[in-house]
């Protein structure tokens, strides 16, 4: 998602948090001595001249923020209060805009007409630097069509546009020229405006599933019959002119998605309820299917993380287990290897803790579900060719969970834990521009604990931790990652006081912003982490309704100097061993870095661009991935064979013919660069045998044209069989109750709170409402 585009809604109902104030070096976990934190000077009233007050005086039950282009401080916020009423929604919005930072907004709800904005559908942001915005209106039902308002210029000006249709989504911007726009009505009809909004054409008629391509290519999924709920007998369709001709790509298609360069389809097989998941390298005009195990309807896909280089695929194992394998791809998304085993992905809720560390090449961090039902997090820092336990933090003790008090490891709390409702406010958070620097809540033990958890950071990517926060806090990253903002969480929710770093977390600062505390619902900054500006948002409670208050703090007076080249120093990514050689080297290179110095007391400045020196390395076995039919158990290097395959030829198809591998177990990492230095021996030989790589369109690979009886036949019984299967899944899962995800946090659960362990004994979990673009479950992305 581009920086422009980030949207916070920050609503009453959900509404938790909290602050204390924290002395300076109060929490300071740093290599350095604990008194150096004592010695940096106080900011206090450095601060006070630059907090700005702003109060929201209207009946709004909820706020939406967006910020409009990168670098501009034009910020909206849309304030909306609605009352149901003998079925009707009765309500009103109101719209605000800042240009700087939100330390003061004018009302401009005049722009909209007074109009009542639908807040399901949020600020649609323009990609990049575009100045786009679309606001859909709330019509009447027995209206023909909506009705949204677009602006070109950032919010200054808005223009109602009448639509033929009524959307039941967002729109879709294009991401390369965003005055072409994609909507999807409610009577699911595709449409597609070329100037912005202000005409309309109907380019489609029962499209259940649409998403942007490459440059102006449109993919989506249809069913002639106009069944969306079909899945398994979709048509996947490309068009390259917007509507005037169109390609079926794919049929039987249970689900697609992009990832990178790799579009992906969900297909059913012959067999009954099975799914294979097949991969185009050009847009679908060839299909090859992914060496992937087949699924079944009570299991999913689901594409982790994807680039140009290769895929990080979830394959879900069977029963409702939780948990199941991460497989990495080659280059060409078809062949590929096994890389974490029993990786937590829940059934029910959906959640993984699956996260990628955006300030370090290569770092990966998740969790995986133990033999004995605890969770535990992993990292990787080689894109899945190895994952460890990451190391204790040097301040902290083993709690509970640990047999042994002094070997431990960190384990990290994300999505899994924010959906059992722990008290983590937020998942773990990094930055491109912020290189090395991970904030995340966590806990030291044998597995991830219920009690209430710290706040814990890494400079190095995650190769080293230390506890910087005590208890949980709500955190964000501004300039570059010279400053960091957080805000404690408690169960009190109410806030006037803020703590901040200069340092990365090592010494920590307290600023009370506000005299009367207010309750506190979210930090809001602009994206790209490159501001020094922050705004804390909450509200106070009136009789009938709550009072929003914005206070944004500018940092910009604080470190009022500029960095210099003398405050930098060069540092080595990777790095471990100064005396190695091949030290810092991970996918083929060395990279160094210009990064802050902790003691320096400058700004980095909204114009900071992160400065890297690479080298390229000698191969190592560092620098390759366990190959087809090979994994690599946890915490080892070496790669062994999988025991289903062993004695067996690793064979494989590939555009219509059977291939055999010959392979020593092991293949490079698709996008390293390293030359020379240990090399592998891996070959594909053509064994001229044909076979089904494409279930998309088998005939095309028959070597036979002859009709028979028994195909039909077969058919008939292999859909008896299915509507025979599917009913007994239709009885176990709604009618006897289903099978519920049920395991325990960790080893010694029952030495935590008694209330936070009954949340996580629950037996039922509530579906999520929305899809997740990333789940062949919900749509595979």
């Amino acid at each position: 998602m581009a920086a422009a585009a980030w949207v916070l809604l920050l609503a009453v109902a959900a509404a938790q948090g909290g602050l204390s104030a924290a002395q300076p070096g109060e929490s300071a976990a740093s290599p350095s001595p604990a008194d150096s934190c004592q010695q940096r000077p106080t900011f206090q009233g450095n601060l006070t001249a630059q907090t700005h007050k702003y109060e929201f005086v209207d009946l709004s039950g909820s706020v939406t923020l967006a910020w409009v282009g990168d670098g501009t401080g034009v910020l909206l916020a849309l304030t909306t209060f609605q009352l149901p009423f003998l079925g009707i929604s009765f309500g009103q919005s109101r719209l605000y805009r800042s240009n700087n930072y939100g330390k003061t907004f004018s009302d401009i709800t005049k722009l909209i007409n007074n109009t009542f904005i639908r807040t399901e559908f949020g600020i649609a942001i323009g990609p990049e630097n575009s100045g786009k915005v679309i606001l859909t209106a709330d019509v009447s039902g027995k209206s023909s069509g909506g009705r949204i308002f677009t602006s070109s210029d950032f919010g200054k000006n808005f223009s109602p546009q009448n639509l033929p249709f009524h959307p039941l989504l967002q729109i879709f911007y294009n991401s390369k020229n965003s005055d072409h726009l994609l909507a999807l009505s409610t009577d699911n009809v595709l449409w597609f405006s070329s100037n912005f909004g202000e005409t309309w054409k109907n380019i489609h008629d029962f499209v259940c599933l649409v998403k942007w391509g490459q440059n102006d290519t449109i993919f989506f999924t249809t069913h002639p019959n106009g069944s969306c709920t079909a899945r398994g007998l979709l048509e996947l369709k490309r068009t390259d002119d917007f509507g005037r001709t169109f390609k079926i790509i794919g049929s039987k298609i249970y689900s697609f998605g992009l990832g990178g360069r790799f579009l992906f389809a969900s297909v059913m097989t012959d067999k009954v309820s099975l799914r294979a998941l097949h991969v185009s390298l050009d847009m679908g005009d060839t299909w090859n299917m992914a060496q992937l195990p087949h699924v079944s309807a009570e299991q999913f896909y689901s594409i982790l993380s994807a680039n140009d280089d290769m895929v990080f695929m979830h394959v879900d194992d069977p029963g409702d287990t939780g948990f199941g394998t991460i497989y990495v791809s080659d280059d060409r998304g078809i062949v590929y290897s096994k890389s974490l085993e029993r990786h937590l992905y829940t059934t029910t809720g959906g959640e993984t803790d699956f996260t990628n560390v955006t300030s370090l090449r290569g770092v990966y961090v998740s969790s995986v579900l133990a033999e004995d039902g605890s969770v535990q997090s992993v990292i990787t820092f080689d894109r899945g060719g190895e994952w460890k336990p990451l190391r204790k933090p040097e301040n902290s003790d083993c709690d509970s969970t640990a047999k042994n008090k002094d070997e431990c490891s960190l384990h990290i709390h994300a999505s899994y834990s924010i959906s059992q409702k722990l008290n983590v406010p937020m998942p773990p958070l990094s930055e491109p521009n912020a290189v090395g620097l991970i904030i995340a809540h966590g806990s030291v033990g044998d597995a991830i604990s219920v009690m209430i958890p710290d706040v814990y950071v890494s400079d190095d990517g995650g190769y080293s931790w230390f506890k910087a926060l005590k208890g949980p806090h709500h955190y964000t990253i501004l300039d570059s990652g010279g400053l960091i903002v957080a805000v404690e969480h408690n169960e009190y929710n109410t806030v006037n006081t803020i703590k901040f770093s200069i340092d990365e977390g090592q010494c920590w600062y307290s600023y009370q912003f506000i005299d009367k505390p207010i309750i506190f619902t979210g930090l809001a900054s602009e994206p790209g982490a490159k501001s020094m500006n922050i705004s804390i948002w909450g509200y106070v409670d009136l009789i009938f309704t709550q009072h929003w208050i914005s206070v944004t703090i500018d940092f910009e007076e604080l470190l009022t100097r500029d960095c210099a080249d003398d405050d930098y120093i060069q540092w080595l990514a990777h790095s471990s061993n100064v005396n190695d050689p091949n030290d810092g080297c991970m996918l083929g290179y060395k990279e160094k870095f210009r990064r802050l110095r902790k003691s320096s007391l400058c700004r980095n400045g909204h114009d900071y661009i992160v400065n890297k020196q690479p080298n390229v390395c000698l191969c190592t076995l560092d620098d390759y991935l366990c190959d087809f039919g090979y994994y690599r158990k946890e915490n080892r290097s070496e790669c062994v064979e999988q025991a289903d395959l062993q004695g067996h030829d690793l064979e494989f198809c590939l555009q219509g013919r059977k291939e055999i591998l010959q392979t020593n177990g092991y293949r490079k990492i698709p996008g390293d660069r390293c030359y020379g230095g240990i090399q592998v021996n891996r070959t594909v030989k053509d064994i001229s045998k044909k076979c089904v790589s494409n279930l998309l369109a088998p005939e095309e690979l028959s070597n036979t044209h002859r009709t028979s009886s028994v195909p039909i036949i077969a058919t008939i019984i292999a859909l008896l069989l299915m509507l025979l299967i599917v009913g007994m899944i239709f009885i176990k899962k709604y009618v006897c109750g289903g099978r519920f995800l049920v395991h325990r946090y960790s080893v010694l659960q029952q030495h935590a709170e008694a209330n936070t362990a009954d949340e996580l004994d629950t037996t039922t979990a509530a579906k999520k409402l929305e899809y997740h673009d990333d789940s062949d479950e919900d749509l595979l992305e």
